[in-house]
């Protein structure tokens, strides 16, 4: 039974409020280990695997399972007791707990949805100049393949921009992207080399300027310091860029710049669960690892 003086205790209101120890701990484990994470699931299926890996050989279990009780086991070592307040409590009361995380999640996601929405805009103009046509800080049906520049960042590099038919069908929806097609913005100066698709892939402009705002602080865009110095990161004691925050980053941009109103797992049209996942995918293929340090240690340089 779970102690009444647990620093998790529901206390006698049912309605969480954002002060909950969970939901600011769910606040950081969506942006820097899973994003699209459904908690109750997750902890769910992640006892059981842990039951079943006392008994059962690594190599039955399969891929996604392997991978899914690792990050089960990741949020575990960042809460200390997390673990036994959970095995600790009857169903009902473990999936409150796991709701306040839930909600950290989702209020995290909304929070830095809204801050990138207007920011964006400032950073895709050029230098001391306005986007032409202009765009709205605050309204989004121009954006994505409606205007020339937010068009040009969103398009998959595997498609020509500067070609007037490509343009047509992707603004018409003729062309549908999907989440696993790469956008020319992941890429330092937006160059894809298609001999070498790691050569500054999740290296863009926009993606550090993004890191920067959600980690360290809107104000520290324009400067040099580290994005784990201070802001979130800090509060957080986060002291390194993980893959997975680089794949939250980057959905956060897409749908930044993108005309998609609502941020959602569901949305088919923009699909940036499967984008985020398809990020995630590639960071933990073991045939890309020696890429993926390199990308960590370019992020951490």
């Amino acid at each position: 039974m779970a102690s009444e003086t647990s620093a998790f205790g529901l206390g006698p209101r049912k309605k969480p409020t954002t002060s909950h120890p969970l939901i600011a701990f769910g606040r950081h484990f969506g942006r820097t280990v899973h994003a699209f994470c459904r908690i109750r699931s997750l902890v769910d299926r992640g006892i059981l695997l842990d039951l079943e890996m006392k008994t059962r050989p690594l190599n039955t279990f399969t891929f996604e399972e392997r991978q899914e009780h690792r990050v089960y086991r990741q949020m575990l070592q960042m809460q200390p007791r997390l673990e036994e307040e959970l095995i600790s409590r009857p169903l009902e009361e473990m999936h409150q707990l796991c709701d306040l995380i839930q909600k950290g999640c989702a209020n995290a996601r909304a929070d830095d949805t809204k801050g990138l929405k207007g920011a964006i805009v400032d950073w895709i103009a050029p230098p001391g100049e306005e986007l032409t046509p202009r765009l709205a800080r605050n309204i989004k049906a121009d954006r994505g393949f409606h205007h020339p520049r937010t068009g040009a960042l969103l398009c998959p590099v595997d498609l020509d921009w500067s070609d007037d038919e490509i343009k047509s069908k992707l603004r018409n929806q003729e062309i549908n992207t999907i989440g696993d097609q790469w956008p020319a913005f992941l890429f330092l100066d937006y160059a894809y080399d298609p001999e070498d698709p790691w050569v500054g892939l999740f290296r863009g402009h926009l993606l550090v300027m993004a890191y920067k705002y959600i980690f360290t602080s809107p104000s520290s865009v324009d400067k040099e310091p580290k994005a784990t110095k201070s802001g979130n990161a800090r509060i957080h004691g986060m002291t390194q860029v993980t893959p997975a925050s680089i794949a939250y980053v980057a959905a956060q941009v897409r749908f930044a710049l993108s005309s998609t109103s609502v941020f959602s797992k569901t949305d088919r049209v923009l699909d940036s669960e499967r984008f985020y996942l398809s990020i995630l995918e590639l960071f933990d293929d073991v045939d890309e690892r020696m890429e993926v340090n390199d990308l960590v240690g370019w992020w951490n340089r």
